[in-house]
């Protein structure tokens, strides 16, 4: 029994069409467009959000006048000691909680998982959620977990608003601060609390840089907002 193909399946297959020159250009021209015009708009958030973390920690001059390192029981998350006083590291969990991030959470939960990856200098055996954050050496390690971390460099250029920057002072105490957008001479301003509340002062260079970190936050899965009390393990007194 024969079959009859259908008339189409007669027709010779035609050749694909082929872009005249002018049009492949125009379309990879455009395609550059598009993905310029993407990575511009992505640089323009970062850029706002590194502004945002700038101005938090600006609010924070003039409210902060003091300066505190006694240990305190806080609540979680969202524990803070009163605005009036803190410590170094408290001007950068703030300004992150302006923003909607809890350090407070992320050490935590990090700590809690990778405890023996974090500096053992205070004789505790397990984490201790009021006060591993407000230590300066648990968020350079947190920081460097993230893929933070940047050279140090005595280049004011390679300082950005927002960036973080630890240092040691004399004694080899650690403090940290937050980069500001403004400059004195072409070099950026620093928002710390160093012992007399938050300021914004020209000290970038004023101390032996230790860690340099450029890190924005994004949604943080499980982060609750509702406080919550847990036993702890008391420390004396805060690192700077």
């Amino acid at each position: 029994m024969a079959f009859a193909l259908p008339p189409e399946a007669h027709r010779a297959v035609e050749p694909p069409t082929r872009l005249a020159p002018s049009a492949l250009r125009g379309r990879v021209v455009l395609l550059l467009w598009v993905l310029l015009t993407a990575a511009g708009s992505a640089q323009a958030q970062t850029d706002g959000v590194a502004l945002r973390l700038v101005q938090a920690a600006r609010a924070q001059v003039g409210v902060t006048l003091g300066y505190d390192g006694s240990y305190r029981r806080l609540d979680y998350p969202g524990g803070d000691v009163p605005m009036e006083t803190g410590v170094c590291t408290d001007v950068v969990v703030r300004a992150f909680r302006a923003l909607g991030f809890d350090l407070q959470v992320a050490v935590h939960e990090d700590m809690r998982a990778h405890f023996a990856r974090y500096p053992q200098s205070w004789g505790l055996r397990r984490p201790d959620r009021n006060i591993d954050h407000r230590r300066v050496p648990n968020l350079e390690t947190w920081l460097r977990r993230q893929g933070a971390a940047l050279g140090a460099s005595e280049d004011p250029a390679d300082y950005q608003p927002g960036d973080i920057v630890s240092w040691r002072l004399p004694g080899d105490l650690p403090h940290i601060g937050i980069v500001s957008d403004r400059h004195i001479d072409g070099r950026p301003l620093i928002l710390h609390n160093i012992g007399a509340g938050t300021h914004e002062e020209d000290v970038l260079f004023a101390h032996r840089i230790e860690g340099h970190f450029r890190w924005l936050p994004g949604p943080v899965p499980g982060q609750s907002t509702t406080p919550r009390a847990e036993p702890n393990e008391a420390s004396s007194r805060l690192a700077r």
